[in-house]
């Protein structure tokens, strides 16, 4: 298995360098690429998803993108759509948002406009109930992964977030937790449980971390999101937990759980470090209203005048 990913990672890595060999003036264009993605402060998925679909469709067509005719284009995408049964959700979205991107980033948004659209899916996010979190957060056998598990939770974090806490973000005095440049290269602070301060605190004197609060394999490197993907999936195996859980299902919970204990949605937008209000108002279709006058009326057409 482990040969199997070396493999495709190199792949992966391999078909950019290809089209920087084989296609004349790729390289300028992946190093513009790379230079805007890193100032606009996206994530490296993004020149990884991006630039592989680039250097594809270049190498297909033996030219850069911006010299694919429209009809050529438009061929090329449909092929791609019909070989996929879910094409919102597979390699063709990323083909499409990378040649957006690429169109914009060269000027050419008549180009960009020409693009298919992607229809997203309106899916709700997977949220535990309380009794389900508890569930879970006791369910691993060790220590570690019971408190890792708890703290992602209790702070709404992504799993990159939990993967970089350091000890030292860790504000016991304050009761708060800085969380470092994540999405956006933005810095936050969210609250400190005073419970979860318990659980790490005991979990530090039994493990001795160096300096990442979560240590991967070695000592001073942190846990990687992989992971922690492990050790959610073997709680939700012996949770017996049915619903489809990722580690962002409780970042969800958290943000859908203080809504319904009545916090207001701009103190949660800033919680979550979400950059638009829109993106945390999704959280207003999830939540369980508290109002107690709420009923069904199916129940009313049985009571009796």
């Amino acid at each position: 298995m482990e040969n199997e990913r070396s493999k495709l990672r190199k792949k992966v890595f391999t078909i950019v360098e290809q089209a920087c060999h084989e296609i004349h003036g790729f390289k300028k264009l992946y190093g513009e690429l790379e230079d805007k993605i890193v100032l606009s402060g996206q994530s490296k998925s993004t020149l990884t998803n991006y630039g592989r679909k680039l250097a594809q469709v270049s190498l297909h067509f033996g030219k850069l993108p911006q010299n694919i005719t429209e009809n050529e284009m438009n061929r090329y995408l449909a092929s791609m759509a019909r070989k996929s049964k879910t094409p919102s959700l597979s390699d063709f979205k990323f083909m499409v948002y990378g040649l957006r991107y690429c169109y914009h980033l060269l000027g050419m948004n008549e180009k960009a406009i020409k693009l298919p659209v992607i229809r997203e899916g309106r899916k709700l996010p997977v949220v535990l109930n309380k009794q389900e979190c508890i569930a879970m957060f006791k369910a691993p056998e060790l220590l570690k992964h019971r408190v890792l598990l708890s703290l992602i939770y209790s702070a709404g974090l992504r799993a990159q977030e939990a993967s970089r806490l350091k000890i030292a973000d860790i504000d016991s005095g304050r009761m708060m937790i800085h969380i470092r440049q994540s999405k956006f290269n933005k810095d936050r602070y969210v609250p400190l449980s005073p419970l979860i301060l318990q659980g790490l605190r005991k979990y530090y004197f039994a493990c001795q971390p160096v300096e990442y609060l979560f240590n991967g394999n070695t000592p001073g490197s942190p846990l990687s999101v992989r992971g922690m993907q492990w050790a959610l999936r073997e709680a939700v195996k012996k949770s017996k937990l049915q619903k489809g859980i990722s580690l962002h299902t409780l970042r969800h919970s958290y943000a859908t759980h203080l809504l319904e204990e009545g916090m207001d949605i701009v103190s949660i937008k800033e919680l979550l470090g979400h950059e638009r209000i829109d993106t945390t108002m999704v959280y207003l279709h999830v939540a369980k209203p508290n109002r107690t006058n709420l009923f069904s009326p199916f129940d009313r057409l049985y009571k009796k005048d």
